[in-house]
């Protein structure tokens, strides 16, 4: 019923037999390509378990280099605000040395006020060019108009010259680096005439 010849006995039949051999199959041999084959199966088995081998060392591959990112980041992040401000401090090296260099200066006997004065003038010229290339800038508002985000005022006092509103002196001069306010101006702001 399934299309092919049955075959009760295959002794009797020397026909089939030879049919059989003249094809070049055997019983067994249909009965394999009908049925499972456990040595093709255990192929597939086993490449199935490579594949899977190999897709597992590409995982822990992956993982041990998604790692390996994760602590060089962690390290460059900490060497970064480690070492933020080498060339900073390295700037402010010529300052101290100016200073030590004035100090040393002013305790010779023979230190005159002028010298030392013109010394001190220097250091700080060095000092603010050395901020400046950092960043950081000086806010003096002398005789602009008051501004409460960059100002503080510390009194207010009334003056003939300056416009009402306007810094009339600055007291401490204030500080931003790159645009953020690092300190107001301490001022007296000018008040109209009473």
């Amino acid at each position: 019923m399934s299309g092919q010849p049955e075959h009760s006995e295959h002794k009797s039949d020397p026909d089939s037999d030879a049919t059989g051999a003249e094809n070049g199959s055997t019983d067994q041999e249909t009965a394999d390509q009908d049925g499972p084959n456990p040595a093709s199966d255990e192929v597939t088995l086993e490449s199935m378990e490579a594949k899977a081998d190999e897709n597992w060392n590409l995982y822990l591959r992956a993982v041990a280099e998604a790692e390996n990112i994760r602590k060089r980041a962690v390290r460059d992040v900490e060497n970064a605000r480690k070492y933020s401000l080498e060339g900073f401090g390295r700037d402010m090296l010529a300052v101290v040395d100016s200073l030590e260099m004035g100090l040393a200066a002013a305790a010779a006997p023979d230190a005159a006020a002028d010298t030392h004065r013109q010394g001190t003038e220097a250091t700080l010229n060095l000092l603010v060019t050395t901020l400046e290339r950092f960043g950081v800038m000086v806010i003096d508002p002398e005789g602009e108009p008051f501004n409460p985000e960059w100002h503080e005022a510390i009194s207010l006092q009334p003056s003939d010259d300056a416009e009402p509103g306007s810094v009339l002196k600055v007291i401490q001069k204030g500080y931003s680096l790159n645009g953020r306010l690092l300190r107001p101006a301490c001022v007296i702001v000018a008040a109209e005439q009473a």
